[in-house]
């Protein structure tokens, strides 16, 4: 299995040490690859995708029947036995998705297109609507599998679990991720 890892850095904006980009956990032969808007500061200092106590996404993931055991942040790339990934649309850490810039979605288009298409993935979630929106061009997307794909793979737009999306209480979230689980769990 590959790893591909971004070997820039980015800078804190509090003026610490600058911190090596998140890690993506992927490879060939995946069912489902979740893509984050960006990592979040705890993640890129951590290494390790959707760090915090806040975030849903393990409990969520673990209720929904990816895993069969909830899974830690830092067992991410064990992720890859239950035939998922994880990246980003974004590589810059922010403390909220909302300081990300339309361009820094079009910049990073091109890298997200390229790592799809290199490892194939059966489907990628899109986790909340802005970076699919962005990417795509479209303005009004609806939640679940879209009848466009991205580098080959089916496209699915997914809540975004982060603890600042409050829009969706655990029960949305588990449905939502469930509906993906039921499409991909036989591939």
């Amino acid at each position: 299995m590959t790893e591909i890892q971004d070997l820039r850095t980015f800078s804190d904006p509090t003026g610490g040490a600058p911190s090596p980009p998140l890690p993506d956990v992927i490879s060939e032969g995946l069912a489902v690859v979740f893509c984050g808007i960006n990592p979040g500061m705890r993640a890129a200092a951590s290494g390790h995708h959707f760090e915090g106590s806040g975030n849903r996404f393990w409990r969520v993931l673990h209720l929904a029947g990816f895993t069969p055991v909830l899974m830690r942040p830092e067992d991410d790339r064990d992720l890859l036995a239950h035939r998922c990934g994880l990246t980003t649309a974004v590589a810059r850490p922010t403390a909220r998705a909302d300081q990300l810039s339309p361009h820094e979605f079009h910049a990073s288009t091109s890298a997200l297109l390229r790592k799809i298409e290199l490892h194939r993935p059966t489907c990628i979630a899109f986790l909340g609507k802005a970076a699919y929106a962005a990417i795509s061009g479209q303005r009004h997307v609806l939640w679940g599998r879209q009848t466009a794909t991205f580098g080959g793979s089916a496209v699915w737009i997914l809540p975004n679990p982060s603890g600042l999306n409050r829009s969706f209480s655990l029960d949305d979230l588990v449905g939502a991720y469930s509906a993906l689980y039921l499409a991909y769990a036989s591939l």
